[in-house]
């Protein structure tokens, strides 16, 4: 038996939790097109018969702007410490510049071992590829680098055998019943924010966060949630909210039906937005709220 943990790491939007998500076959992790969709370090477990790979989904690598980003930073760092292997998530679909290989040399060039998963090859032309592995080794980044598309599915079960071969010999990390390490309250609240950055793009900043303040499974098997939307601005709250509450009935419905899916039952359903401002700066609301 071989099993290992394996730290998922990469630039903002390079397509990790996508990536996490196909690999263990079910959805552990948010997606969207957005920066900081993914603040907590999320773990997703892929179980077979000779191999158990527990997979670290992690922040996306930003610049320090507040004092979320800093503990999202932190996060990152911590969580590709202690592992056996660090997959590092490259969007081959942008090229590579000279941050890229500075940040990647970073991650892949310690005592770990590690490799490259280059990313979104179904939406890019075949013949950067070779380019860019040329480019990475004269940056004396020597490491594998193997060409995926989660979207497509492409080379994803040759990462799944590449990945279970660099494992240690060692029992199952986790029980076979378990894909991820969070709670069905943490992915409740994670879907809703999933479905207000989907829908409302660039009008409504990634400063969104959702606090569950019931999650109570009725006698007949309905689930009684209600949620608070906290945004940093007045108007980021009318837009959320919409002409006569348009907006917020639109993403609770969107919102309901995934929540519906994930817990395999019926969603009783009520959410309020309300402002917070500078949130991200203060760290008695983050710690309320649940994204850490």
């Amino acid at each position: 038996m071989k099993s290992g943990i394996i730290a998922v790491v990469g630039r903002a939007n390079a397509g990790k939790s996508t990536l996490v998500n196909v690999l263990v076959g079910e959805k552990v992790a948010i997606v969207s097109p957005k920066p900081q969709t993914t603040r907590n370090t999320v773990m997703g477990v892929l179980t077979a018969p000779a191999y158990q790979l527990v997979f670290v989904d992690t922040p996306g690598i930003y610049k320090s702007r507040n004092k979320l980003t800093d503990i999202m930073m932190k996060s990152l760092d911590d969580a590709s410490k202690d592992v056996d292997f660090i997959l590092y998530v490259h969007d081959g679909h942008a090229g590579i510049s000279d941050t890229d290989t500075e940040l990647i040399k970073k991650y892949v060039t310690g005592k770990i071992p590690a490799a490259i998963a280059y990313t979104k090859i179904d939406i890019m032309p075949k013949e950067n590829i070779a380019a860019d592995v040329k480019k990475l080794y004269e940056n004396d980044i020597q490491v594998d680098i193997l060409p995926v598309s989660a979207r497509k599915g492409t080379n994803i079960k040759k990462l799944e055998k590449y990945l279970a071969d660099k494992m240690p010999e060692g029992e199952k990390i986790i029980s076979d019943d378990i894909i991820s390490d969070k709670s069905e309250k943490f992915m409740i609240a994670e879907l809703m924010r999933e479905k207000i950055l989907l829908k409302f793009d660039d009008e409504v900043p990634h400063g969104i966060a959702v606090i569950v303040n019931k999650f109570q499974k009725g006698e007949n098997g309905v689930y009684d949630i209600n949620l608070d939307i906290v945004c940093e601005k007045p108007n980021h709250k009318a837009i959320l909210i919409g002409k006569g509450g348009k907006s917020i009935k639109e993403v609770c419905t969107f919102a309901r039906e995934s929540m519906e899916k994930f817990l395999d039952a019926k969603v009783y359903l009520t959410a309020f937005v309300r402002v917070e401002e500078d949130w991200r700066n203060k760290l008695n609301l983050i710690k309320d709220m649940v994204i850490i």
